[in-house]
């Protein structure tokens, strides 16, 4: 359980309600893109255009316990929500690294979605609800226990989980399970605007450049190495 400084409290007082509105003004701005992505999903693969997966949400501290080595809390779970970007057909909680070829499920929209990250667009509303931060650890499947226990070394699943985070800008896809909680990890120990301000800018150049990204998920380009 990580030991959060009086100033980091405050922090994450903060960060939720800049992340509140900066994704409320968001949604607002992007809601022509919105409608064209919709409109383009309906036509690349039929409805639901949307895709809504159990994620792992924020641990809950236990009631008057503070203290690093205190026992952990209960998890937390929520519905997330992105853009579907694979064919309906696709095994629904299975992470994309343990797909066979995953390429073959991506629709034609969804190439261009995942590439872009505008996949990830939808996600906005769940930052509204509360479920989500603009920055945090992303949230990983509710079935993968590895990274869940991993992050929980590090005290990474007290935090709500972000859009973009520390490992997001450090190799994304190419990170293989324990070097992702480990940055998970150095973010939370680190956690502050300082480093929120760093994820949000290199979040839009690694955007911008398709930095991380894989077909094939978690530690994908050092497994092709092989």
């Amino acid at each position: 359980m990580p030991l959060f400084t009086p100033g980091q409290r405050l922090y994450l007082k903060i960060q939720r309600g800049y992340s509140f509105a900066a994704a409320l003004a968001a949604l607002v701005v992007l809601s022509p893109l919105f409608l064209v992505l919709c409109i383009w999903e309906l036509f690349s693969d039929g409805f639901p255009i949307l895709f809504i997966q159990k994620r792992v949400g924020t641990r809950k501290i236990p009631e008057g316990k503070t203290g690093q080595d205190e026992p952990a809390g209960e998890l937390q779970y929520f519905p997330m929500m992105k853009f579907r970007s694979m064919y309906k057909s696709t095994p629904h909680d299975m992470p994309t690294h343990l797909l066979q070829d995953p390429e073959q499920y991506i629709t034609g929209a969804g190439k261009f979605l995942r590439k872009t990250s505008l996949d990830e667009l939808p996600q906005l509303i769940n930052v509204l609800k509360g479920d989500m931060n603009l920055v945090g650890p992303r949230p990983a499947l509710y079935n993968q226990e590895d990274l869940v226990a991993a992050r929980d070394r590090y005290g990474a699943n007290y935090i709500r989980p972000g859009i973009t985070g520390w490992a997001q800008i450090h190799g994304r896809d190419e990170l293989e399970i324990p070097e992702k909680a480990r940055l998970d990890g150095y973010y939370v120990q680190h956690l502050g605007p300082v480093i929120d301000l760093k994820c949000l800018l290199l979040t839009v150049k690694a955007v911008i450049k398709s930095d991380g990204v894989v077909e094939g998920g978690t530690g994908a380009m050092e497994k092709r190495a092989k």
